[in-house]
């Protein structure tokens, strides 16, 4: 093989079409653009809708944004601490390693469902009902920064 035997794939290259060149021709005269009106005679820029308010300026625009530096919390709710021992110290830590909590973010506990076990609570924040229940049973609550 050598450097002039080299050929593009058959259908990956094709002509260019000329247009506009003669009445004879397959494209002249008007080549292609029909008879008469705007796109007839020039460009219409894309999203034109002849006059009539286009799309884009009909819907509303969005207000607000999204804080790329918030750091949400990853919930864990008060009936999912039971599983631990009683009495023992439940930390983030072991949160995570038992599987509560992703690897990631802050920890709050909920209020949502009972707890029965006096657990002492470690985490990074803690809702009014969460911190009532883990009380009643007799538990802790600790915010850790």
């Amino acid at each position: 093989m050598k450097l002039h035997h080299l050929k593009p794939a058959a259908g990956s290259k094709s002509r260019k079409i000329r247009v506009g060149r003669g009445e004879a021709g397959r494209r002249g005269k008007t080549a292609g653009r029909g008879t008469k009106g705007q796109k007839a005679r020039s460009k219409v820029r894309q999203g034109f809708e002849g006059g009539q308010t286009p799309l884009q300026r009909q819907l509303p625009k969005l207000k607000g944004f999204k804080n790329p530096n918030r750091d949400p919390f990853v919930v864990v709710n008060v009936e999912r601490l039971d599983q631990f021992d009683a009495g023992s110290t439940v930390s983030p830590d072991e949160m995570r390693a038992v599987g509560l909590a992703k690897q990631r973010g802050r920890i709050k506990v909920l209020g949502e469902g009972d707890v029965d076990k006096a657990l002492n609570v470690r985490a990074h924040a803690f809702s009014l009902g969460a911190v009532e229940k883990i009380k009643a049973a007799g538990g802790s609550v600790e915010v850790v920064e």
